[in-house]
C-alpha cells in the first residue's frame, strides 16, 4: 500500500515529539488528523424523508453506523415506528446527481440563510471534478479538483451554492447547502429547480399567448409576430450608449409588455496573474468585471409598449432616479388583470427602497411601499415579499420598528393594513403563505427568554395579526420539511453542543407524534473530539447578550494555561458564530496545537434587532470587538486555564479585514493575528458589499475604516495572506496594505498563495503556515520541521 502524504507527515512528527506544553510533534499530528479521524463518526442525522402518496405513512433510510443502516417507517396517524432491513450505506447516501444530459441547470447566487455546516461530495466520475463556490454576485470561485474515486469534505454555510463541473466546464450538478451536513454522490448532471418565477411575473421575449416576439439588433426593439412574420420597429434611437434591452416582460393578456432602455457604462475591470499555470510556463492575465464603490453604474428606464399601437412608452424616473444597478437590470411583476406592472427602486446608498408601480394604461407611477432608513436598509435579506393577488394585498418584510417583522399592504392604495407580527423578536425565513386560511408560516428568533437568541423556531400567525402559535420546543436551532398536504412537519434541531435529534409534529398543534432520530455522536467523542461550549456575556452596553463558543483541546487539562484564539467574521450581512452541530474542524485543529478557541457574535452583525445591527453603519472597523473582548474577558474570568495575556486572533475575507485591525485599535489585547484575504480598504473591494454598509457616494468613513489608511500603528505580529488567483476580493487589497506596512517600516508576514483563490488560508498549505504562526508567537515554541 502507497502511504499518504499525510501518513507521512504524522510519521515524521511522531518521530521527534517531545514531552510538551503545547504545539509539539504530537500536537500537530491530533491537529492534521482532526478532518480524517473524525469522518464517518456521526450517525443517525442525514437523511431524506419520503411520503407516501395516501399520505398515511413516511419513511427513510439512515445510517447507523460506518457500514450499518436500516429503514424506517412510520405510521402518521399513530406514530409508531417500524425499523428494520439492512441496505448498503451506498444505497442511502444522500441524494445523487443523476439526472439526464440535456437538462437544465440554474446557478443562483449565494444566499446565507444558516449556520455554517458541511458537504461531502463523491466523486463517480471517471474523471476529475471541479468545484466552484458560487458567490453573492452569482460568480464561480474555484475552490480546487475532486479526482475519480475521491472524495472531499468542504464547509460551508446553509443557502450557500456550489457547482460541480467536468474538465472541459460543463456544469455537472449545482447543490445548495443546507442546515444538516449532507452527502452528494456525483455521477451525472443534475438539474436544480427554479424557484423564482411566479404566475404572474413572465420574463420572456415570447408573448403569454405564443402570437409574438421581441428581437433586438441594432441596439434597438423589434416586434414579430409569429404566424404572419409581420415586423414592426418599437425602437428607432437606440444606440451602443443607451441600447434598448430585455428583459422583456409581458402582461398575462398579452396586450403589453416593457423592457428596457440602459444607459451604459463601462464597468471597471480588475486584472488577476496566474503566476504558475498548469498548461502553459508563462503567466497568464485574466481581466475580471468588477465595479467598486463609487462606480458609475448603469441606469435603466422601463418602457412599455401597448399592443395595438406598438408606441414605446418611456416612464418616467421620478420615482426611481438613482437605481442601485450594478447589472442594469429591473425586474418586473404584472398584476392578474394586465392594468398594472410593478418593480423595485433600491436607491443608491441602500437608504430609501421602494416598490413601484406602473399604471399600463397612463404609464403614471406611484408607490406601493416605501422604505427609508437614516443608516441603511438590508435589502438583501430584509425586503422579502408575497403578493396575494386574489385580495389585492402584499405581505411584506420591514424592519422599521427596530425589529424584522410582516405587515401587510393593500395593493391598490399603497397603505398598512395591519402588522402582522409584533416584539423585540425577528422573523428570519417565510417557508409558506396559505392564502386560504389567510396563514404565514415562517422561522423566527428570539422568541423565548433564556434561549440563544439566534435560534430558530417554527411559528403561525393569521394575516390579520391573530392567532400566533409556536409550534416548535426543543432547545435549539430548527429547520422544517412540511409534508405534501401540510399536515405533518419533520423537526431538526440541534445546537453547537447538542447533535441533530428529529421529531414529527403535527402542523395544527406543534403537539409531538414522535421522536424519529437523536444524533449519535458516541464514536466522534471516542477520537477525542470534545463537544464546544456555549457561553453568553453581556456586550459593552452591560445588558445586551453577546453569544458564541469555546472549543478545548482533546488534551484538555484545567491546571494548564492556554493561549486564546479568536476566529473572527463579523460582516453585517449575517451571524456566524456556531448555532446548529458540526465538528468544526478548524476550529478544532487549531485547539488541538494547544489553544482555546473562541468565536461569538458582537454587536454590527445580523440577525437581531435594527439597533444592534446599526452600528455596523459607516463603522466596520469596530467588527463587535467591544462585545467581543468583553466577552473573552467574561469567559476567563471564570475559567482560570483561558490567558488573556496570550490571545491571538485569525479571520478571512471581511473577517481578514477585522484580524488585521485587531493589531490597529486593540494591540493592548490582541498580540497576534492571522488575516486573509482581507478587504483592507473597503474602496478596493466589491461594490455591492461596501456601499450596502458604507453608503454612497463614497465618503470620509470609507478611509476612516480603512487598515492601508492606519497601517503605522500596527502593533503586535501579523501574518497576511492572499491567493492571487483571488476574484471575491480584489488581491491588490492585501498587496496595498502590504506596500503601506513597508512605507511605515512594520515588520509583518505576507503569504502568497498560489494558483488559488479566495479563502486561500484554508489550502492545506497556508492552514500549516498559520498554525506555524500562532504556534510561534503566542506559545513560543519554534514548530516541528515539515517532512
Amino acid at each position: 500500500m502507497r502511504n499518504s502524504p499525510l501518513l507521512l507527515l504524522l510519521a515524521t512528527l511522531t518521530a521527534f515529539s517531545p514531552v510538551h506544553a503545547g504545539g509539539s510533534a504530537e500536537d500537530y499530528v491530533q491537529a492534521l488528523s482532526v478532518a480524517k479521524r473524525t469522518e464517518n463518526t456521526v450517525f443517525r442525522t442525514n437523511f431524506s424523508v419520503h411520503w407516501t402518496p395516501d399520505g398515511t405513512r413516511l419513511w427513510y433510510g439512515v445510517r447507523t453506523g460506518k457500514n450499518a443502516a436500516e429503514y424506517v417507517a412510520v405510521d402518521l396517524a399513530t406514530g409508531k415506528i417500524a425499523r428494520g432491513g439492512n441496505p448498503s450505506a451506498v444505497e442511502l447516501a444522500a441524494p445523487k446527481l443523476t439526472t439526464s444530459a440535456d437538462a437544465s441547470l440554474q446557478e443562483q447566487p449565494s444566499r446565507r440563510n444558516g449556520g455554517e455546516t458541511t458537504i461531502r461530495l463523491i466523486n463517480r466520475r471517471p474523471e476529475p471534478v471541479a468545484l466552484f463556490w458560487i458567490d453573492r454576485e452569482g460568480r464561480r470561485q474555484a475552490y480546487g479538483r475532486i479526482a475519480a474515486g475521491e472524495s472531499t469534505e468542504q464547509s460551508t454555510f446553509a443557502g450557500h451554492m456550489w457547482l460541480m463541473a467536468d474538465p472541459a466546464g460543463a456544469t455537472l450538478g449545482v447543490i445548495e447547502a443546507r442546515e444538516e451536513p449532507i452527502e452528494i454522490a456525483i455521477d451525472g448532471r443534475a438539474k436544480a429547480t427554479d424557484t423564482t418565477a411566479t404566475p404572474t411575473a413572465r420574463e420572456s421575449n415570447t408573448s403569454p399567448d405564443g402570437a409574438w416576439q421581441v428581437q433586438f439588433r441594432d441596439s434597438n426593439a423589434f416586434l414579430h409576430h409569429r404566424t404572419t412574420g409581420e415586423a414592426t420597429a418599437l425602437t428607432t434611437d437606440g444606440s451602443a450608449e443607451r441600447p434598448y434591452r430585455g428583459p422583456v416582460s409581458w402582461a398575462p393578456d398579452s396586450r403589453s409588455l416593457v423592457l428596457l432602455a440602459v444607459k451604459e457604462v463601462k464597468p471597471r475591470e480588475i486584472t488577476i496573474v496566474d503566476s504558475s499555470p498548469s498548461d502553459q510556463i508563462h503567466p497568464k492575465v485574466r481581466k475580471v468585471v468588477y465595479p467598486k464603490p463609487g462606480d458609475a453604474l448603469p441606469s435603466p428606464q422601463p418602457i412599455l409598449i401597448r399592443l395595438p399601437e406598438k408606441i414605446a412608452q418611456p416612464i418616467a424616473t421620478d420615482l426611481f432616479p438613482n437605481p442601485f444597478t450594478p447589472d442594469g437590470r429591473l425586474r418586473f411583476r404584472w398584476s392578474p388583470k394586465s392594468d398594472e406592472f410593478y418593480f423595485d427602486y433600491n436607491q443608491r446608498g441602500h437608504q430609501l427602497y421602494r416598490v413601484v408601480a406602473v399604471n399600463t394604461a397612463t404609464g403614471a407611477t406611484r408607490t406601493v411601499v416605501k422604505e427609508k432608513s437614516p443608516t441603511f436598509i438590508d435589502y438583501q435579506d430584509k425586503t422579502w415579499r408575497h403578493w396575494l393577488d386574489q385580495t389585492g394585498e402584499l405581505l411584506w418584510l420591514s424592519e422599521r420598528d427596530g425589529w424584522a417583522h410582516l405587515w401587510l399592504y393593500d395593493v391598490a392604495s399603497g397603505t398598512v393594513k395591519m402588522q402582522v407580527t409584533h416584539g423585540q423578536w425577528v422573523v428570519r425565513k417565510v417557508l409558506k403563505v396559505d392564502e386560504t386560511q389567510r396563514e404565514v408560516w415562517f422561522l423566527a428568533s428570539g422568541l423565548r427568554a433564556g434561549e440563544d437568541p439566534y435560534h430558530q423556531h417554527l411559528c403561525r400567525v393569521r394575516l390579520d395579526g391573530s392567532g400566533f402559535a409556536q409550534l416548535t420546543e426543543g432547545d435549539g436551532d430548527h429547520t422544517i420539511e412540511f409534508s405534501p398536504d401540510g399536515k405533518f412537519f419533520v423537526d431538526t434541531w440541534s445546537r453547537a453542543d447538542l447533535p441533530p435529534v428529529t421529531e414529527l409534529r403535527r402542523s395544527e398543534t406543534g403537539t409531538l407524534v414522535c421522536e424519529l432520530e437523536r444524533g449519535d455522536i458516541q464514536p466522534l467523542l471516542a477520537t477525542g473530539w470534545s463537544l464546544p461550549e456555549r457561553f453568553a456575556a453581556k456586550g459593552r452596553d452591560g445588558k445586551t447578550e453577546i453569544c458564541g463558543v469555546i472549543v478545548k483541546p482533546s488534551n484538555f487539562d484545567p491546571a494548564r494555561k492556554y493561549p486564546i484564539l479568536e476566529e473572527v467574521y463579523a460582516g453585517p450581512h449575517g451571524a456566524f458564530a456556531p448555532k446548529t452541530f458540526g465538528r468544526l474542524l478548524r476550529q478544532h485543529a487549531l485547539a488541538e496545537l494547544g489553544f482555546i478557541v473562541v468565536q461569538a457574535d458582537g454587536m454590527g452583525t445580523n440577525d437581531r434587532g435594527k439597533a444592534f445591527h446599526d452600528v455596523a453603519w459607516k463603522n466596520l472597523r469596530d467588527a463587535g470587538f467591544p462585545d467581543r473582548m468583553a466577552w473573552i474577558k467574561a469567559a476567563a474570568a471564570t475559567r482560570p486555564w483561558m490567558d488573556l495575556g496570550r490571545v491571538g486572533i485569525y479571520g478571512g475575507s471581511a473577517g481578514g479585514q477585522s484580524a488585521m485591525r485587531a493589531l490597529l485599535d486593540h494591540a493592548d489585547f490582541y498580540r497576534a493575528a492571522f488575516a486573509d484575504c482581507g478587504c483592507h480598504d473597503n474602496r478596493m473591494d466589491k461594490i455591492w458589499w461596501n456601499e450596502q454598509w458604507l453608503g454612497w457616494p463614497v465618503d470620509e468613513s470609507y478611509a476612516r475604516n480603512s487598515n492601508v489608511v492606519d497601517a503605522t500603528k500596527l502593533q503586535g505580529h501579523l501574518m497576511l495572506c492572499v491567493g492571487e488567483l483571488d476574484t471575491n476580493v480584489d488581491p491588490a487589497s492585501t498587496m496595498q496594505v502590504a506596500h503601506a506596512l513597508e512605507k511605515a517600516g512594520k515588520v509583518f508576514d505576507l503569504l502568497v498563495v498560489t494558483g488559488t483563490g479566495h479563502g486561500a488560508a484554508e489550502t492545506p498549505y497556508a492552514s500549516r503556515r498559520r498554525m506555524d504562526f500562532f504556534v510561534r508567537h503566542l506559545l513560543g515554541t519554534e514548530p516541528p520541521a515539515w517532512p
